[in-house]
């Protein structure tokens, strides 16, 4: 995001302008009108014009279509998906974590994993154990290239996977893949025992942490025990019979079920992009413009409004972490990944797609509102300075770590010096509600009434 006094190059100077925006500028230019106020249809045509270029230069185009998906694999990955026995004491599944009524995410800052009960943001642990993340939502993950808030899940330009599992994940299960990235997402919630496998007491959670093949293969001799599940596998996977699978097989029907149900891409802005000149109303125009115009879509770019790199945006520390730091709370994020020390407290850029449905947010939820998240790229240094842990859940209010020093020590360059007014922060908001589609706020039909395990279907809740 630009500092104030970049806010308001017209489009044509912006082109030129961009890479030069952080140098200082003897007086403030003088404001564009505001969309409301224009008075003729070549006003607005002019702005509609304007913000066409303007998306065009940060490379904001449309989705990519989703690809048709056999419906035998959709329903499938969406069995297994809510299916509870893909967790080791067969008590959670996927989706207790991603829940459609809570924008494919839980409402929660941190998630609660094994030994937890309830749904939703009423979720919690006797004990008040967290997982270290927030649950990130899972829409349009087909245009996706990294996975997880580190990205230790992603493909590569030549088409290769890096994961956690290395060699593990070999050529004949990554032959399986027809989603991209998505197809391996599924391969690593079953194997962290925070999440899904657990500690003790079935025959998962006795295998080795690294032991991923040994992890798949307990979870496939699980299914195949299952008759229904056998006829579904092999009804998904023509003429492979259900002994010659492996987990991946399962975890790309996962994928393909998230493809095809989780694909939205029809927000006003998409419909602006097709050539709606109508489809966003004078107030998202406006924010519009002001969103591309500013260094927000320097990052939130593409047509994920993500450029899927990371970054450390001074986001404060919460929760049990990943085991960094001198007391193990800390998480440095990307570096867990890469082991550079550059890349400590970098994480993933947020899709904004859908994204006011998808609250709290960073990488631990540590900002609880949209508005606040937004506001936050203005003055960051001084945001995470003043965090006050007492908006969160009462169970996380002590858990802030004073690692502030270090992540504003290493703050990407790009959000030093922002300053945003709030009504640049209102112009934002406006934009953000351009980017839901509706189809995205009714997601309760894509839960199943059943699973081929006979185990219990936690109920979809309502907002």
């Amino acid at each position: 995001m630009l500092p104030r006094t970049c806010t308001a190059l017209a489009a044509t100077a912006l082109v030129a302008a961009l890479p030069a925006c952080d140098s200082p500028r003897p007086t403030e230019p003088e404001a564009a009108p505001p969309v409301a106020a224009l008075k003729t249809a070549d006003d607005l045509a002019g702005v509609v014009r304007e913000v066409r270029l303007l998306a065009t230069v940060r490379g904001i185009g449309p989705l990519p279509a989703a690809r048709r998906v056999r419906q035998p694999l959709v329903l499938l990955g969406r069995s297994l998906a809510f299916d509870p026995v893909l967790s080791g004491p067969k008590t959670l599944s996927c989706m207790t974590c991603h829940v459609p009524a809570f924008g494919t995410s839980d409402g929660k800052s941190l998630s609660v994993g094994l030994g937890g009960s309830g749904l939703g943001p009423s979720r919690s642990h006797p004990q008040g154990v967290f997982i270290p993340r927030n649950a990130p939502p899972l829409f349009n993950l087909g245009a996706m290239r990294a996975l997880f808030w580190d990205g230790r899940v992603e493909v590569r330009a030549d088409g290769s996977f890096h994961t956690p599992a290395g060699a593990q994940l070999g050529p004949e299960m990554t032959k399986v893949f027809e989603f991209g990235v998505v197809s391996a997402l599924a391969l690593f919630p079953v194997t962290n025992r925070l999440e899904m496998r657990g500690a003790g007491g079935n025959e998962l959670a006795a295998l080795s942490d690294d032991d991923f093949i040994g992890i798949w293969k307990g979870l496939m001799t699980r299914l195949g025990q299952i008759p229904e599940y056998r006829a579904m596998f092999e009804a998904a996977y023509p003429g492979t019979p259900f002994e010659k699978m492996t987990f991946a097989h399962a975890s790309n029907a996962i994928g393909a079920f998230f493809v095809d149900q989780l694909s939205t891409a029809n927000t006003p802005w998409d419909r602006f992009l097709a050539g709606d000149d109508r489809a966003l109303t004078p107030r998202q125009l406006e924010g519009a413009k002001t969103f591309l115009t500013l260094k927000c879509s320097i990052c939130h770019s593409g047509p994920t409004l993500s450029d899927q790199e990371f970054h450390n945006v001074a986001v404060a520390q919460v929760g049990p972490g990943q085991g960094n730091g001198a007391s193990g709370a800390d998480d440095f994020g990307r570096m867990n990944v890469t082991g550079d020390p550059a890349d400590a407290y970098r994480f993933r850029t947020t899709p904004l797609r859908n994204v006011e449905l998808t609250a709290p947010y960073g990488h631990d939820g540590a900002i609880t509102g949209l508005r606040a998240f937004v506001a936050h790229y203005s003055e960051s240094d001084q945001k995470l300075l003043e965090f006050d842990p007492m908006q969160l859940e009462p169970s996380l209010r002590n858990s802030l770590v004073a690692n502030q020093s270090a992540v504003i020590a290493g703050r990407d360059t790009l959000i030093v010096g922002v300053v945003l007014t709030d009504d640049l922060v209102d112009k934002l908001m406006d934009y953000m509600t351009a980017l839901t589609d509706d189809a995205a706020r009714t997601l309760k039909h894509t839960a199943p009434h059943r699973v081929p395990s006979h185990e219990a279907v936690e109920a979809v809740p309502r907002r």
